[in-house]
């Protein structure tokens, strides 16, 4: 419980990062004299550097160690957030905002990478699913924090109290978090064994699928945050007080599925858990999508269908990422890299089709069921060439 609670509250950095700003997006549009998509493109940098970070520091950590490039990291996120609440325009505050993701994609590597050192199969996931509930506390705490710094401040505000933030982590990672991968386990020093590690990844047809899979689930997740603040503010009137109440209320969704997840693994396996949560946030999305376009509902009718996406959402996350883990135990921090660059590199992509499709319900909806379908075809896919390879193998064996 220690060891959760400690890497839940590293790994709430990078949901902390992301979300405790949108509550004043509208705000940083009129104070640099902006466009929200261009303003929304600071979302996609935070979302590149954690991607790009997490595939510098996950070979880095099966090298030299789970605490190094932590400690490191939190220090690059510490500098990164000084320099956004400075920023003079929004060009300049989306590279510091990739600076930030950078140093933020330390402790998502490592955190997965520790619990992949700890546990495996089943466990992992049970794991993982609790690791939610303690990070799940960060996306409903965070706009709610930035819309409480907004009443007394500024943007700029809010980027003074994650450099705050990211001293008290800084402090919890050196003195909480002992190293879990001791000498003999780590690889060979070097850019060749790391790029023979990914091609032995990229090789696993299943694991690729996997990562795929917990992408899709991330992206759809990442469709919500792009455009919520657009969406709830603009489009249905909300205040930033109220916007981060109604967020809260779908971060609970997706913390109390991947809650229950624990209760569903004593009853199915991880893999059958995936696709009936990816059927159901089909099924959500067209729903979602059919009453935005004919209007009908209002906010009511955005919300309740984007709920049963977001629980949806999280019942693949801790099941997809322990599945592709637990293949590659003798590289977690590697294979934890690919998966988490996946997962924020696809979500860079997502964040500004969000905004070119309109920002408003529609292009939320529409986006949703686009990542939830391919991610059920894919997993189908790749389940069934499974099966028919065993089936073939036990034929052959006989």
């Amino acid at each position: 419980m220690r060891v959760i609670l400690v890497l839940g509250a590293l790994i709430a950095l990078g949901p902390l990062t992301i979300d405790m700003y949108l509550p004043a997006l509208p705000s940083i549009v009129d104070d640099l004299d902006s466009s929200s998509a261009a303003v929304q493109l600071t979302l996609t940098g935070t979302l590149i550097g954690l991607a790009l970070g997490q595939l510098i520091i996950g070979p880095l950590s099966d090298i030299v160690g789970r605490r190094l490039p932590l400690i490191s990291g939190t220090a690059v996120h510490i500098a990164a957030s000084l320099l956004c609440a400075i920023a003079p325009n929004v060009a300049v505050l989306g590279l510091f905002r990739g600076l930030q993701g950078l140093g933020a994609a330390a402790a998502a590597v490592v955190a997965m990478a520790v619990v992949r050192d700890l546990f495996t199969g089943r466990a992992a996931a049970t794991v993982l699913s609790r690791l939610m509930l303690v990070m799940g506390v960060a996306p409903v705490l965070a706009p709610s924090l930035g819309g409480g710094i907004l009443l007394v401040g500024s943007w700029r505000w809010v980027f003074g109290a994650l450099t705050i933030l990211g001293v008290a982590l800084l402090v919890l990672a050196v003195f909480s978090l002992r190293e879990t991968l001791p000498p003999e386990r780590r690889r060979g020093r070097g850019f060749m064994p790391v790029v023979r590690t990914y091609g032995g990844l990229l090789r696993d047809r299943q694991f690729v699928v996997l990562v795929l899979v917990a992408a899709l689930a991330m992206s759809a997740l990442f469709a919500y945050i792009a455009g919520s603040s657009f969406v709830l503010q603009e489009e249905f009137g909300l205040n930033e007080q109220q916007f981060a109440i109604v967020f809260a209320l779908g971060a609970i969704a997706l913390i109390g599925a991947s809650q229950f997840n624990v209760l569903l693994l004593g009853y199915f396996t991880p893999v059958r858990i995936v696709i009936s949560a990816l059927s159901g946030a089909v099924v959500a999305a067209l729903v979602m999508t059919v009453l935005a376009v004919a209007g009908i509902g209002g906010m009511i009718g955005f919300l309740v269908p984007l709920w049963f996406v977001l629980g949806a959402v999280g019942l693949v996350m801790p099941n997809a990422p322990a599945l592709a883990l637990s293949r590659h135990g003798e590289a977690a921090g590697t294979a934890a890299a690919l998966l988490g660059a996946a997962q924020f590199g696809l979500g860079a992509i997502i964040a500004p089709v969000v905004g070119a499709l309109g920002n408003d319900n529609v292009a939320v909806s529409v986006t949703m069921v686009g990542v939830s379908a391919v991610a059920l075809a894919a997993l189908i896919a790749v389940t069934v060439t499974s099966a028919k390879n065993t089936r073939a193998s036990t034929t052959s064996g006989v």
